[in-house]
């Protein structure tokens, strides 16, 4: 079976990649000639995941799924939240938006934070929501080489760890990602479809 992930953000391919059966072939939007800007302007997570989805379906014709992922900071009342890939500007740096989350937090005690990702799945003229949270710190400074995004400042709920270092496996079975994929493959096998 063959199933479109609109991203062509190659580290996030490589991890749903780890969490699909071996009989599901995963194309990015590459593989499917898709070279466009998908806009993602709406104001939630959900409605980035939609439109990314939609988008891919409606012109190109394939059954396909979109995530969004934000990092909801406590203290800064669920910031950056939707904005979380362009926190620092347009140019999306991961750095500059490391460090200006840091620089909002130097004074803040209350580093309780969430990574929450929705994925919508089109599938055979029908959508589906599906929902991964993890809840955590975010400590003091980077930690660790592995991941991306806000990985080496995030540390989930009952480790010692940040993200970046853990394995690409350890995390991506307790990610906020691997939670939402999880319930998608469920999905897909009680429905038979593949």
């Amino acid at each position: 079976m063959q199933l479109v992930f609109a991203s062509n953000n190659l580290n996030k391919i490589k991890e749903i990649r780890l969490l699909l059966p071996k009989d599901i072939a995963l194309l990015s939007l590459e593989d499917i000639g898709c070279f466009d800007e998908i806009p993602e302007t709406s104001f939630t997570i959900e409605g980035n995941a939609i439109q990314k989805a939609d988008y891919v379906t409606q012109n190109y014709g394939y059954n396909c799924f979109a995530d969004d992922t934000g990092l909801e900071e406590d203290a800064l009342n669920g910031a950056p939240g939707v904005y979380s890939a362009r926190y620092a500007g347009n140019q999306k740096d991961s750095n500059d938006n490391i460090s200006k989350l840091l620089e909002n937090l130097a004074t803040v005690t209350n580093r309780k934070a969430n990574f929450k990702t929705v994925i919508c799945l089109n599938w055979n003229g029908k959508q589906h929501l599906f929902t991964g949270i993890i809840h955590g710190q975010i400590v003091e400074e980077k930690k660790g080489s592995n991941g991306f995004g806000y990985d080496p400042i995030f540390v989930p709920d009952g480790y010692k760890q940040t993200f970046a270092e853990l394995s690409l496996e350890e995390k991506a079975t307790i990610s906020h990602r691997g939670l939402a994929v999880k319930q998608l493959v469920d999905f897909l096998a009680q429905k038979h479809e593949y």
